[in-house]
Order: structure tokens, then C-alpha cells, then sequence
């Protein structure tokens, strides 16, 4: 890279920089405003219908065929399960995915837009073997999926 284009790098950098200190410093950019509200007393119960209830206000669900969920049958290291979740089922407001036997079962719950696709991945911990609970809130109703995992090493401290 010749000098004229590191310059040139570096004025973008320093702009782009200077953008969002001004935005920042005038209130248009704020944590609060960007972050969205954290359900602590979901994240932080002990049974799953509880958890259910701190985050969609109701912990009654309907078993359904329309979800799969993609997690491995034996998981070697609890600490590190990769979970997928999809739905097909219409206007998917939101995916909660739970792991039955941990001390705190809700892990994740991840809210979409009207066109996002009803497809969700992350790496969970799983203390011990039990469920993986997918959880999908579709106009107003919840409907859930499991999959069983053996955990071989915990992940949870075990």
C-alpha cells in the first residue's frame, strides 16, 4: 500500500471516528437508547415455565412439528453445544431456546422482525443430559420443540 492510500485510510478512520463521537456527545447515539430490555428474572429461573412466563408473560406452550431443532445426540463437552433453531410455522415473533436440567434453564431468546427469517444458531452450556427446548412465539401463542443431549463432560461447573 503506497502512502497516498494510507492516508487516505487513515482520514476515513478518523472521520468515520469523529462521526460517532459527535453523535455520541449530542445524545443521538446512547447505549440505552440501542440495548434492548434484559428479562433478568427469566434468565435467572430455576424452572422453565417460570422463565417462560419473564419473558412472553406466559409459560403454557403447544407442542409443535413446525420446529426443528438441530443439536447433537451426544454432546462430548457440555461447555460448548451448538444449538439451531427454525420454524416454518407463520409471523414468528421470537425464539427462545432452554436447556431443561440447568440450574437457570433459559439460555437464549432472540427477538425478529417481520421479514427475518425463523432461524436462529448459537453455543450453549448444558450442566448435565436433558433437553434442548425450543421455545417460538408466533401471533400470540407459544408452541415448543425438544431434542434430547447427552452431555458425556458438563459444562455447568460438572
Amino acid at each position: 500500500m503506497n502512502t497516498d492510500m494510507k492516508r487516505r485510510v487513515f482520514l476515513k478512520g478518523s472521520l468515520a471516528a469523529g462521526t460517532m463521537a459527535v453523535a455520541a456527545g449530542a445524545g443521538l447515539l446512547a447505549p440505552q437508547a440501542v440495548l434492548a430490555a434484559w428479562p433478568k428474572s427469566a434468565f435467572k429461573s430455576k424452572a422453565p415455565a417460570d422463565a417462560l412466563k419473564g419473558v412472553f408473560g406466559s409459560g403454557t406452550t403447544q407442542a409443535s412439528d413446525k420446529i426443528k431443532i438441530k443439536a447433537p445426540d451426544i454432546a462430548e463437552n457440555g461447555a460448548v453445544v451448538p444449538v439451531t433453531v427454525s420454524s416454518s410455522i407463520p409471523g414468528v415473533e421470537s425464539i427462545a431456546i432452554m436447556a431443561s436440567n440447568n440450574p437457570t434453564p433459559l439460555v437464549a431468546v432472540f427477538k425478529l422482525g417481520k421479514s427475518t427469517a425463523a432461524d436462529v444458531s448459537c453455543r450453549i452450556k448444558m450442566g448435565k443430559t436433558g433437553d434442548v427446548v425450543g421455545v417460538v412465539k408466533a401471533g400470540g401463542k407459544l408452541y415448543a420443540a425438544r431434542k434430547s443431549v447427552k452431555v458425556t463432560i458438563g459444562g455447568c461447573g460438572g
